[in-house]
């Protein structure tokens, strides 16, 4: 048992716990609560239909003052941002307020936590896959469904900016750059929001390419990855794991969520031919770098979550001396595109731009000196533009927000697999 909770659930009986978000960790967390005691009550600030989960009351469509009177627990969702109306009277009440990754800490067994601005979905479903766990968090389960003796578990700077005790065994950050910013209120606080569990961890684990991390200083034993050259093989130490050849994911990005995958799973005592077996039939998430479609000579590939510049430039890096096309745009979040130009310069042959950031993007790629720039008013006219081209590879990574013409990043991806595929 961890936290503050007693062990019973009768302990909890008569306390009031709200939660916030009819989300699946909204769901997940209500039905934690309510199995150990707790007098339940759900939130949805949307007017949607009320989810029916025994003992706990529910309500939509806002959330009431009658909700929030007498909690001594509010557990909110992770798309609820601090200066919200609802969160300032949580605070100007005095009560306590915790994500449900802190609330899953509090009941559960031991954790490993990813995080980092990209990378970290792949990391963690490669550690989970590794150690035949489930994955959870910001990919996967909810972890207050599991309820298990080890998560493998990414948090995202949402959860983690109201998880004020949540300690994993072991703490990954796989790099940091700016996002959310406008959630956070700053890079400080949204950088302070993923350092806050490095505090607390037994280990940490840090990209040591990432000049961000360079002089942050955790709390438990450092372990540093990123320092290899990856040309043949990925190391633990002295020891040989894994040669590049037989990694079923490339660039150099990813040789270090694979190293840092390696990296955990000897932490937890795996051998080292478990872990190269495991490596070898690990199968990525999709719309990360997802080789998706072959057409004659072309190789198409779906990295429809790079929803950021940082995120599209480590993709365009892992193309080395192909003749590439990248399709980018969508909804702009305004932030530096000088690496983003610098990186297409030194790598992409051709861009074809759409969505609401085209302008945006056209006008930073010409001012670096990059013109083979061409633009299309849909996802599928991009895409037979980069084809007419010819080139060896058709690279979707955005490096924006899907909003502006679908859903989400994973419609997107969808959209560009159905088309190429």
């Amino acid at each position: 048992m961890k936290g503050k909770f007693a062990d019973s659930p009768d302990s909890c009986s008569g306390r009031k716990a709200l939660v916030l978000g009819q989300s699946k960790s909204g769901i997940a967390a209500a039905k934690l609560l309510a199995a150990q005691g707790w007098d339940v009550y759900l939130s949805e600030y949307a007017d949607v239909e009320p989810v029916q989960l025994d003992g706990v009351r529910v309500e939509t469509g806002g959330h009431s003052d009658a909700f929030l009177e007498g909690a001594e627990l509010v557990v909110t969702s992770p798309g609820i941002p601090p200066h919200s109306e609802i969160l300032q009277k949580v605070n100007a009440a005095g009560i306590e307020l915790i994500s449900e990754i802190e609330l899953a800490y509090r009941y559960g067994g031991e954790w490993i936590a990813i995080t980092g601005t990209n990378g970290k979905t792949t990391t963690t479903a490669l550690v989970a896959h590794i150690l035949g766990e489930t994955p959870c968090g910001n990919y996967g389960l909810p972890p207050s469904e599991l309820q298990t003796d080890r998560y493998v578990c990414e948090v995202s700077s949402f959860q983690l900016e109201f998880s004020p005790t949540f300690a994993p065994k072991i703490a990954v950050w796989t790099n940091f750059a700016p996002d959310h910013l406008d959630w956070h209120g700053g890079l400080e606080n949204y950088f302070n929001a993923k350092a806050g569990m490095f505090k607390r961890a037994q280990y940490a684990m840090l990209n040591a390419a990432d000049k961000s991390l360079a002089d942050f200083k955790p709390a438990g034993k450092v372990f540093w990855f990123g320092v290899q050259d990856y040309k043949d093989a990925i190391y633990f130490g002295k020891e040989k794991i894994i040669d590049i050849k037989d990694c079923p994911i490339f660039g150099r990005h990813n040789y270090e969520n694979i190293e840092a995958a390696i990296i955990c799973a000897k932490i937890e005592g795996v051998p080292n031919e478990k872990i190269r077996e495991k490596i070898m039939s690990f199968t990525p998430p999709e719309h990360r770098m997802e080789k998706c479609g072959k057409q004659g000579k072309i190789s198409f590939y779906n990295d429809s979550k790079a929803t950021n510049p940082e995120a599209a430039i480590v993709a365009i890096k892992a193309f080395q001396d192909k003749d590439v096309v990248l399709i980018a745009g969508g909804r702009d979040k305004n932030t530096d595109l000088s690496g983003f130009c610098e990186a297409v310069k030194g790598h992409i042959s051709n861009v074809v731009l759409i969505g609401e950031a085209a302008a945006r993007f056209e006008q930073n790629l010409a001012a670096s000196g990059f013109s083979n720039i061409k633009t299309a008013p849909t996802l599928q006219a991009a895409i037979d533009a980069a084809v007419s081209l010819n080139p060896d590879a058709v690279l979707l990574s955005p490096a924006c927000a899907s909003f502006d013409m679908f859903k989400s990043y994973e419609e997107r991806g969808k959209v560009f697999k159905d088309y190429v595929g």
